[in-house]
């Protein structure tokens, strides 16, 4: 159905293996800050209409169709967007080599433009592409990038951006969706508003209190690109960041195990802490053969301060317990809706 709808419409299809919710959104937001009435469908919840009494993935406008196109599942193959979009690409659900497959057919598929990501894992796709990033072969480029701990600012083509929600990823998000307007015949400048207003997607990166001066931050961040994007961004904010992280999957895990550790031996700074919870379970017939605890043994053997949590309760009274001000708790996980939850009882056991 989704598929259909693409076809048939103007539409935008975001993919890449990080950062399609966020893009999604920003796009949409731009889009309809811009006056065009876009549509939108999408797996994360847009909080700009979740303000609106709305649950969040979906609104229907007369304008572009923006969409996200999920490598998981191999859907995007499906699609004949006018706008065809990959991000980025590294190790997720599946090897790069099947993904950049996948991206390759879209490309394909697209009917106006593609617009592509600097990353060299994309490769050959980039030819012809229109090309987001910082670097000099980026169409859309960002300059003079400055970043604070709640937001960011840049310039693109002489145009300044102001981005309230923080990170390098995000100033590179929005790239892309300034990149992906501009495909669709919307000048830069008719988005500087709307991006200044942008309300983020739910768990991405999202606040949900401060309590005795340490903040409590909730995301989505489940494959080792989008916990490296955590990190950074919370080192901004924290003094010491307390990184707590469920696995989401036994398969999903066992593939990324290594580099789940490296990711976290590399970006922890020598103040932070890393617990793992064990490793999320939905069903089916994976082989449970392992635990977090296996992962946080090979985190210790190289220097990282990471420990196995027994349980929930447990590490919210433990991180109270060792929480100071000025910290920053980042707890991070996918699938399991129950975790935006659990962060709420971190901050509860901070509070009391």
């Amino acid at each position: 159905m989704l598929a259909h709808w693409v076809a048939e419409s103007r539409s935008i299809a975001v993919s890449g293996t990080s950062g399609k919710s966020t893009v999604v959104a920003m796009t949409f937001e731009a889009l309809r800050g811009a006056g065009e009435d876009p549509s939108v469908v999408t797996g994360g919840e847009l909080s700009l209409l979740q303000a609106e009494g709305l649950w969040g993935n979906a609104w229907a406008g007369a304008g572009p169709l923006v969409v996200e196109a999920d490598e998981s599942d191999g859907s995007l193959v499906r699609y004949q967007p006018a706008i065809g979009m990959a991000l980025n690409l590294s190790r997720d659900h599946k090897t790069e080599s099947e993904v950049a497959a996948m991206f390759a057919t879209l490309r394909t598929r697209t009917r106006e433009r593609f617009v592509c990501g600097e990353d060299d894992a994309l490769g050959t796709l980039r030819d012809g592409s229109l090309v987001f990033g910082f670097g000099a072969r980026a169409d859309v480029r960002g300059r003079d990038v400055e970043l604070g701990t709640h937001g960011s600012t840049f310039t693109v083509d002489g145009v300044r951006f102001t981005l309230p929600v923080p990170g390098e990823h995000n100033v590179e998000n929005a790239l892309a969706a300034i990149a992906a307007c501009r495909a669709l015949g919307v000048d830069a400048s008719r988005l500087v508003a709307p991006l200044a207003a942008f309300r983020g997607v739910s768990r991405r990166f999202q606040s949900l209190g401060i309590a005795r001066g340490v903040e409590v931050i909730d995301d989505f961040a489940h494959n080792p690109a989008k916990i490296r994007a955590a990190l950074a961004t919370a080192r901004l904010r924290g003094a010491r960041v307390f990184a707590i992280y469920q696995p989401h999957g036994y398969g999903p895990t066992r593939f990324l195990r290594e580099d789940f550790v490296e990711t976290f031996v590399t970006e922890l700074r020598a103040q932070d802490r890393v617990w793992m919870l064990e490793v999320f379970y939905a069903g089916g017939t994976a082989l449970r053969d392992f635990s977090s605890a296996d992962l946080v043994r090979d985190m210790a053997a190289r220097g990282a301060r990471a420990e196995f949590a027994p349980s929930r309760e447990w590490l919210a009274d433990r991180i109270a317990a060792e929480a100071r001000e000025g910290d920053l708790v980042l707890v991070m996980g996918a699938r399991d809706p129950s975790l935006t939850a659990f962060a709420k009882d971190v901050l509860a056991a901070l509070k009391r």
